[in-house]
């Protein structure tokens, strides 16, 4: 069975591609992979793109530059965990040990909960919304939900923790990628597809759903829900959609982090990366900012001004930068509620299926949730 996919953008990857503005180069925005990715990782095996190659793999480490630091050491699953929380600095040893008690707990539950609860509820519930909460489960809501913890699904972010902290010491580890997103994966897979007799066609958006069933035997519509009440009506459910804004700031080649990525908690960012360690650009530093918030209401030099003061505070006087970018996905996700409607993979037409980071049942939408939706898609068809 030959497959061909068409791509309304210039470049395969959707929200996870590069573009260039300005004459530049950049990722439209930046993400960070984790071991417990299995779907993706073996995909990108799979089209001969070598994770080990493409992803600078570090343990598990997030450290503030307001002082909160967790390492996960070299140890065996569950210790790797429990060591990196009793020894997590910026915390008081109630919190550390009730962060291992709530791991536990969860595990008993089988990371599951009522549908109803919101990750900021189960936090208040285990007495986890104080220190460990604003360094810990809430950003890591925010990063793997992109939904604020008062508005996000427990049990998808249970899902999440259960995948990864929950799992295998190497199911922890971050996952930075070393190229850029079309680089990292789309351009391997295309390549592949074209060796099996398949195609890629960039720049050819698809309106009409009744014209690829007459010319083609299954039909899979790998497309965002507020794209698909125009080729589906009235299937693509009643969804709000949260931000991702990426500012990218130039600065001279000497300045740089301590480590890849640092995260900040006082101000509009929440995690800056510095792209010279990541393959790229000395002197480059992307500031994250995911989910709603003031940030959305900024003119982008606004916004830009703000992050590079910040950045300033944490680091030290910097000078100004040579450059800045903002590149903001506005509807990056799906706001990730509870309760909220995931499709799955069928529709009301036979041989006409969905796929997207949406469908997943129990997943956020990320990246392996997107790949999980195209892999339960293809064995539909297969």
């Amino acid at each position: 069975m030959r497959a061909t996919v068409f791509e309304s953008g210039p470049l395969p990857g959707g929200r996870a591609r590069r573009v260039t503005t300005a004459g530049r180069t950049l990722d439209n925005g930046q993400h960070i992979l984790v071991g417990a990715y299995t779907a993706l990782l073996g995909m990108m095996r799979t089209a001969g793109a070598d994770p080990d190659r493409l992803l600078l793999r570090l343990p598990l480490e997030l450290r503030y530059a307001q002082g909160f630091r967790l390492r996960a050491p070299a140890l065996p699953a569950p210790l790797h965990l429990a060591v990196a929380l009793m020894t997590a600095s910026g915390l008081g040893w109630r919190e550390r040990l009730g962060a291992v008690s709530f791991m536990q707990a969860m595990k008993k539950k089988r990371f599951r909960v009522e549908d109803h609860v919101s990750v900021a509820t189960l936090m208040e519930a285990h007495g986890q919304a104080g220190t460990i909460g604003k360094y810990l489960w809430y950003p890591l809501c925010i990063s793997a939900l992109n939904t604020l913890p008062q508005f996000a699904s427990a049990n998808a972010f249970l899902a999440v923790l259960r995948d990864s902290l929950g799992g295998p010491r190497s199911a922890s580890e971050l996952l930075i990628p070393r190229v850029d997103l079309t680089a990292l994966f789309p351009e391997p897979a295309a390549a592949w597809l074209a060796e099996h007799g398949g195609e890629v066609r960039c720049g050819s958006p698809v309106r009409d759903l009744e014209a690829l069933r007459r010319d083609y035997s299954h039909v899979i519509l790998a497309v965002g829900p507020h794209q698909l009440e125009q080729l589906l009506p009235g299937l693509a459910g009643d969804y709000t959609y949260q931000p991702i804004y990426t500012v990218y700031l130039k600065f001279p080649a000497q300045v740089k982090l301590d480590l890849p990525m640092l995260g900040l908690s006082e101000g509009v960012v929440q995690w800056v990366f510095d792209r010279g360690q990541l393959g790229g650009e000395a002197g480059l530093l992307a500031c994250v900012i995911s989910a709603q918030g003031d940030h959305q209401q900024m003119q982008q030099d606004e916004l830009a001004t703000a992050c590079h003061h910040e950045l300033s505070a944490v680091l030290g006087a910097l000078p100004m930068p040579e450059w800045t970018q903002v590149i903001a996905e506005k509807r990056a996700t799906i706001t990730c509620s509870p309760g909220v409607k995931r499709p799955g993979p069928g529709t009301p037409l036979p041989n006409v299926f969905l796929a997207g980071d949406y469908t997943d049942p129990e997943y956020p939408p990320t990246l392996e949730a997107a790949v999980l939706s195209g892999i339960r898609a293809a064995q539909l068809i297969a």
